[in-house]
């Protein structure tokens, strides 16, 4: 299956952060995630497994309890039901792959 950037609709979440659900089927996704400087992905849990890859930016990233700077081209693991969240430092773009998709994000 294709799937065109041209195609694809951005949502924006609000508060300077905006959605791109990229390819997928009901076993993964993956997801753009523009912030701007300052945003916040606020603290959170879901019982997909994701890995998220740093496109563009700096983000301070936290997993659980340990909180990281994280660059272009770093990447993070997030295990099922984890807290998780991030704060833009230098507006960037996130690449998130989830397993499995995301149903939540198509309602």
């Amino acid at each position: 299956m294709f799937k065109f950037y041209s195609e694809t609709e951005l949502t924006d979440l609000g508060g300077g952060v905006r959605r791109r659900i990229l390819a997928h089927d009901s076993d993964m996704m993956a997801v753009e995630v523009s912030f701007d400087e300052g945003a916040v992905g606020a603290m959170h849990t879901h019982p997909h497994v994701q890995i998220s890859y740093v496109l563009d930016g700096e983000f301070e990233a936290t997993l659980g309890d340990e909180t990281r700077i994280i660059r272009k081209g770093d990447t993070y693991y997030t295990a099922p039901n984890l807290p998780h969240g991030v704060v833009c430092k230098k507006s960037g773009v996130l690449l998130d792959i989830f397993t499995p998709e995301r149903s939540d994000f198509l309602k």
